[in-house]
């Protein structure tokens, strides 16, 4: 192989990281309160997605799926996303983070999205999943 293709090819397999955040007026505690629910948690993940503990798998109406990967009560939630059965995972990291007394950042950090993915379609997801969650707390 030379040079040029090595080149080439490490081009072509970059993946992208979308990141989005809202600030919500709630402290820390009432976010990942609701975040615990089943309405939360549909919030985030669509329709019919619940969250679990680390290990545990999650399934949205709306095709989507993963697996818990971390979960640390008030700090973060990381899981894996697929868009469909034959899709690539991609890892969702939602971070709170506190803002003062009675306003929380939430972060939502998609990694490893497929350089052939609609990144502004992913986006869009994750700024109506935040404003779900804003609307709710």
């Amino acid at each position: 192989m030379s040079d040029q293709s090595a080149s080439d090819s490490l081009v072509e397999s970059q993946d992208t990281t979308v990141v989005v955040q809202r600030s919500v007026s709630q402290p820390v505690k009432e976010v990942w309160r609701l975040l615990a629910t089943p309405a939360g948690a549909e919030a985030l993940l669509g329709e019919g997605g619940l969250l679990g503990d680390k290990g545990d798998s999650w399934h949205a109406s709306n095709g989507t799926y993963g697996v818990v990967r971390s979960y640390h009560p008030l700090e973060q939630i990381r899981f894996s996303w697929h868009a469909e059965p034959d899709a690539p995972k991609s890892l969702v990291d939602l971070q709170l983070l506190q803002q003062s007394e009675d306003s929380t950042v939430v972060e939502i950090r998609h990694e490893h999205i497929p350089g052939d993915w609609d990144v502004d379609a992913i986006t869009q997801h994750w700024e109506t999943a935040l404003d779900r969650i804003a609307e709710a707390s």
